[in-house]
């Protein structure tokens, strides 16, 4: 295998974020952007790392970017790796916040931004793995690596430190 190959099966690095706030999570509805994988989904706010940028970085730069907000308290919950069918692996990194400063822009480049209960979140166009990794931030889990495969928008595989999950629990 030579480099340029080598180099093709390298991912790229993303972070997510969930701004928590009387218990409800600060949800982006991605209906601003053309050709968006996201398109109509309902996601956290992040995005993609740009070079020579740790996690942390890119979390609190993404977040500035599409909320106005300065992150003063958050935490890594896990990593969550997205492996697509004919597109490359991105790595994303999972955050929550609980603390900021600033007041925020509803004016997102990306989307709508809304405040939703966390009750309600099986109600929104989500991706089918992020209700697994909901889950798990409900259930308080301690730091996760979690793998979801898809093909085109279909959730084929879920594994969860190693352990392949049965799709039907979530």
């Amino acid at each position: 295998m030579n480099r340029e190959e080598r180099n093709s099966l390298i991912g790229t690095m993303t972070t997510l974020c969930y701004l928590e706030k009387d218990d409800s999570y600060l949800m982006l509805h991605r209906v601003k952007k053309r050709n968006d994988v996201n398109q109509d989904k309902w996601i956290g706010v992040g995005g993609h790392a740009l070079a020579y940028e740790s996690p942390e970085d890119c979390l609190l730069r993404e977040v500035k970017e599409e909320t106005g907000l300065t992150l003063t308290s958050y935490r890594f919950r896990g990593i969550v790796t997205f492996a697509l069918k004919d597109v490359e692996t991105q790595y994303m990194c999972l955050y929550t916040a609980d603390g900021w400063e600033g007041t925020l822009d509803y004016n997102c480049p990306e989307g709508d931004l809304e405040w939703v209960l966390i009750k309600e979140l099986e109600s929104l166009n989500l991706w089918e793995g992020d209700r697994v990794f909901f889950k798990l931030l409900q259930e308080n889990r301690p730091f996760f690596s979690l793998k979801l495969e898809y093909d085109s928008d279909e959730l084929i595989k879920c594994v969860l430190d190693g352990k392949e999950l049965e799709l039907t629990a979530f």
